[in-house]
């Protein structure tokens, strides 16, 4: 197993990566131009605009200079003086209501026009998932009436400072009906052509102010480090000089051409997040970076120095924390840390725009909440997403100033960046949404011709025995799998909801799969879909063609938790698929839809040729294009933008890192036509995941049960009168008997938790199960472990209430929990821990648990349950709940 660079204690460093690098741009030399940039000489460095290629776009660079020092950005975006002094003007004139106004950005779901003026607010979102009118297929029209009535709103206001609208547009704009989708960041790696970047940033500032935004909350310039991580799609690549280049191009595209500022075919675009969300402890997200201060300017900052220099206009705060007590660095969460955000950011890189938190990101500083967080504005928080809690927040921070808790100055600052901003946006004196260019457009929210371009460059081509490919433009083709005809599933997160889940081929209505664009290549006749590949004869046809992999998956809920990169663990049913149609008369095509390289060797097995789709969006015919000759005059270009594993348990995986051995390197890529042959690969892979788990051992990993989703092979059920055999709780977190129901809800971060209410009128249990039947769980007993979860007690229980575990019923075990629930502070989070011991003593059989947690209760009761797991060690902790008071 690769073992991480930056983990506490490791003695290589990441610095090694930038010196190795093979290079994935052929003909680039040098550095950006600069001079300043380098690692010594004794003062600080100074980075501004890139050396460019022939087509005057950022060069992805042979190699990075070794910076000894965070760099100052010389923006594209000079500070005006005639704008600092209205800007300065404006301030002395606002009262702190409205300036706090100003900082306050609640989510349009939560607040109406009328409460915009009320309390001067400054800017609003709209999450993944919130549309105008709750209408999932609202047109350009009902979203444009929306932002001219909180624009009409603001302006109506003392100070006639107008409101901005700011959106996940992270692929285009993503939230809206209709749009063109773009391939999410990983395909674009793949493309490594700058270029196109820029094009589908300028693309996508058109849709967005088609239906009236101001702002994208986009690029993401993360530096994934460790692929379990679910948001490893958001970044460009594992090489930092891809986000380097990148980042600068995704910048010039959205802001657009006006030399001073943002013009009328510009949005304000957002560096996030700033800073190292790319390098958390085995991918949690949101966890832990450990990473040395050496690391984080060399590694993790490469793609903001870029994105500055063009002259971006806000860097969004990252939700993850910044520790290595072996270093001395104990930053904890970044929303809180003024040496990141103050200090490096804008001090020392001379940051002059907004900095925004993240969702709710605030509530996670210590000492903090949601409606809470002097530390979090002191530490230099601009813009608070602060999505429900706002009226609360907005009372609280003034008395907080007037306490002299957070200082005016502080304030000030805060507005006055905002007020910059919004002139330099030209949003002072501009005419509101609807009267704006493209607005209404129906034109501009199209750009299929670029999206089928971006997705045709991101495919790469990673087996070719026998050059299966391309195909003759006469075959005959048998296609099967699930994502051969799913929109859903190519698009994946971030599109139309947060999750990407719930979306069906209908919500896109411009879209193409990768079925109809071979119907397209190939002909209609000469094309059979059998998603299954079941009661079908594969040597009837020339080639089958199997479109598999991941389904949609955002932050946190994509984390692979149990630990493994094996995706025939977690998508079983792929397999059973190729193992239909392979060695059966006609060579097998795997086009793998997926967010980040997953451990294939199985399937790479099954097939004949194997391409790395990544997620490409809404234009599948791009897809299609590259496997079939004659398309696409080119054929395969893409390359890896991460390196591909040759093991279950090999992350992190990263080029330069020590002991190096990937299946395919980062950069590798088949051309059209090129032999690629891979031959009988390596199947075994560890049954419990990479911590080890079961038999006479100890367990080493947690045991995560649910975190944010169900953690396979668990599923959530409800059980009661109505069906004791268990109701499955649907993806929306929802399901409901007379006597339970449960939907989703916030415990740690958004929608993380699943609140059950017991409604009194009889017995019934939430709890989560495998399915498929039991496990060895007799690692767990031998290390100490204890089942772990988060909890809020919104009602305590009324009758007696059990925490049961259950090895196949009938046999379980089950410790008395009323009194405990009872004793837990109502509103507020609480952590329990109950040894598993105790299970154990109460006649459990830990070889074959099938629920590994189950709350039953006789009577009302309601809580919400999140991160569901059973953690090694954790029964010897002074908080953990001793057996003999559990009765």
């Amino acid at each position: 197993m690769i073992r991480p660079f930056a983990r506490p204690g490791a003695n290589r460093s990441r610095l090694a990566v930038l010196a190795s690098l093979t290079v994935l741009a052929a003909g680039v030399a040098g550095i950006p131009s600069a001079g300043a940039e380098t690692a010594t000489g004794g003062r600080q460095p100074v980075i501004g605009k890139p050396a460019l290629d022939a087509r005057g776009c950022a060069r992805i660079e042979k190699k990075l200079p070794t910076l000894a020092e965070w760099p100052k950005v010389d923006s594209a975006i000079d500070q005006n003086r005639s704008d600092e002094k209205r800007v300065a003007k404006i301030l002395a004139g606002m009262t702190l209501a409205e300036k706090v106004g100003q900082m306050t950005q609640p989510e349009i779901s939560a607040i109406t026009p009328d409460e915009v003026k009320q309390y001067f607010i400054g800017s609003v979102l709209n999450g993944g998932g919130a549309w105008p009118n709750r209408d999932k297929h609202a047109a350009p029209k009902a979203w444009l009436d929306l932002a001219d009535a909180y624009w009409n709103a603001s302006v109506a206001t003392r100070t006639k400072i107008p409101v901005i609208w700011g959106i996940d547009a992270v692929h285009g704009n993503n939230n809206v009906y209709g749009a063109t989708v773009f391939p999410h960041n990983i395909g674009l790696g793949a493309a490594q052509d700058p270029c196109l970047v820029r094009d589908i940033g300028a693309a996508t500032a058109r849709q967005i102010r088609a239906t009236g935004q101001d702002w994208a909350f986009a690029p993401t310039l993360a530096v994934p480090l460790d692929d379990r991580w679910g948001r490893t799609y958001e970044g460009f690549s594992e090489d930092p000089r891809i986000t380097r280049a990148y980042g600068y191009e995704a910048v010039r595209g959205l802001q657009g051409k006006h030399p001073r500022g943002i013009g009328s075919d510009g949005v304000i675009a957002t560096a996030k997040h700033f800073i190292g969300d790319g390098g958390t402890i085995k991918g949690v997200d949101q966890g832990v970076n450990p990473s040395s201060e050496a690391e984080m300017i060399n590694v993790h900052g490469q793609g903001y120095y870029s994105a500055l220099a063009a002259g971006a206009q806000s860097v969004m705060a990252s939700f993850n924390s910044w520790t290595n007590a072996d270093l001395g660095i104990n930053e904890g969460k970044l929303h809180g840390s003024k040496r990141a955000l103050t200090d490096i950011l804008k001090q020392k890189i001379g940051f002059d725009g907004i900095v925004v938190s993240d969702w709710n990101g605030i509530g996670q500083v210590a000492g903090c909440t949601n409606a809470s967080c002097p530390q979090a504005i002191n530490a230099g928080i601009d813009v608070v997403m602060v999505p429900n809690d706002w009226k609360a927040f907005i009372a609280n921070t003034i008395a907080q100033v007037q306490s002299g808790e957070i200082p005016m100055a502080r304030i000030d600052d805060a507005v006055t960046r905002i007020l910059r901003v919004k002139l330099r946006t030209n949003v002072l004196d501009g005419p509101k949404p609807s009267k704006r260019a493209f607005a209404g457009s129906s034109d501009a929210l199209q750009a299929r011709r670029l999206a089928r371009e971006a997705a045709r460059k991101s495919q790469v081509l990673l087996k070719n025995n026998g050059r299966v490919l391309p195909l003759a433009a006469n075959s005959k083709v048998l296609v099967v799998g699930k994502s051969a005809d799913s929109l859903q599933n190519q698009t994946g997160g971030w599109t139309l909801t947060w999750q990407g889940t719930g979306n069906v081929n209908a919500d896109f209505p411009n879209g193409t799969t990768i079925l109809g664009g071979l119907r397209e290549a190939l002909g209609a006749a000469n094309v059979t879909f059998n998603e299954t590949g079941e009661g079908v004869d594969p040597s009837a046809y020339d080639a089958v063609i199997a479109v598999i992999g991941e389904t949609p998956y955002a932050e946190g809920v994509g984390d692979l938790a149990r630990r493994s990169l094996e995706a025939a663990k977690i998508y079983p049913a792929d397999l059973a698929v190729l193992d239909r149609v392979s060695g059966k008369g006609a060579p097998v095509v795997t086009v793998y839809v997926s967010g980040r390289p997953l451990w294939v060797n199985k399937e790479l097995n099954r097939s004949d040729a194997f391409v790395a789709a990544w997620l490409p969006g809404t234009e599948g015919g791009g897809v299609a294009d590259v496997l079939v000759r004659g398309r696409y005059r080119d054929g395969f270009t893409g390359k890896l933008p991460y390196s591909w594993p040759k093991s279950a348990c090999q992350t992190p995986l990263n080029a330069g890192t020590e002991g190096y051995d990937p299946l395919f390197p980062l950069g590798y890529g088949l051309r059209n036509g090129q032999s690629g042959a891979v031959g009988t690969l390596d199947e075994t892979a560890p049954e419990f995941g990479c911590g080890g788990q079961g038999g006479g051992g100890e367990a080493s990993e947690d045991l995560e049960i649910f975190n944010r989703t169900d953690i396979a092979p668990y599923k959530s059920f409800i059980g009661s009168a109505e069906n004791w055999g268990g109701t499955e709780i649907g993806a929306d977190g929802q399901a409901s008997h007379a006597e339970i129901s449960v939907v989703q809800s916030d415990v740690n971060v958004q929608q993380d938790g699943l609140k059950a209410t017991w409604s009194g009128t009889g017995p019934a249990q939430i709890y989560l199960q495998d399915p498929a039947g039991g496990s060895d769980l007799r690692g767990y007993l031998n290390s100490d472990a204890a089942l772990v979860f988060d909890t809020i007690v919104h009602q305590a229980p009324a009758a007696r209430t059990v925490l049961s575990v259950h090895c196949v019923y009938p046999c379980l075990s089950e410790v008395v929990a009323t009194s405990l629930f009872q004793g837990l502070p109502a509103g507020s989070k609480s952590t329990v821990k109950i040894p598993i011991a105790c299970f154990a003593a109460g006649g459990l059989d830990l070889e074959v648990v099938n629920t590994p947690f189950l709350v039953y209760t006789d009577g009302a009761f309601s809580a919400s349950f999140a991160n569901i797991r059973w953690v090694p060690k954790a029964a010897n902790d002074p908080d953990a709940k001793k057996c003999e008071d559990l009765t």
